[in-house]
């Protein structure tokens, strides 16, 4: 949670969990733990979720990941966002996939990266849900659609 404006609290952490199995029964997507292979370590999450507020860009399903800081520098957000697209663009057959992040977060940007998803600085957006004068409010956004994919793919 470095990158966000505050941990959140028991009761905000269970409405997250709400929300995430009602993500599952509506669109058949959501968000799943990250764990090794070999000794199934919880790492983190990562996975799909339908873009909360409305902004220029909205509506959209998003990319996001969470890992703890042990598991950072490791590939594997890299590697568990891939499977995600993947799970998006196939199963689901998403046309396109957005993700953001605060500026500041230079970690989520660069797997955003390697996951050949491209900067649309024309997106770049101040957090509807922050404070515009809150340093993590400014967000750059970055977008993969199913053509693009298919194409690396």
């Amino acid at each position: 949670m470095a990158q966000f404006p505050a941990r959140l609290t028991r009761a905000e952490s269970e409405f997250v969990l709400d929300q995430i199995e009602l993500g599952f029964d509506a669109h058949g997507f959501g968000i799943w733990c990250v764990e090794t292979l070999d000794d199934e370590t919880f790492l983190g999450i990562t996975g799909l979720s339908t873009v909360p507020f409305t902004e220029h860009f909205t509506p959209a399903v998003e990319i996001g990941w969470r890992l703890l800081p042990t598991a950072w520098g490791q590939g594997y957000a890299t590697e568990a966002a891939r499977a995600v697209l993947a799970h998006g663009f196939t199963e689901s057959g998403l046309p396109e996939i957005v993700s953001f992040a605060s500026k500041t977060n230079t970690r989520s940007i660069a797997v955003m990266a390697r996951l050949n998803m491209h900067h649309d600085p024309d997106g770049d957006f101040l957090h509807p849900l922050m404070d515009e004068s809150h340093p993590l409010a400014p967000h750059t956004l970055y977008r993969l659609s199913k053509a693009e994919w298919d194409a690396a793919h």
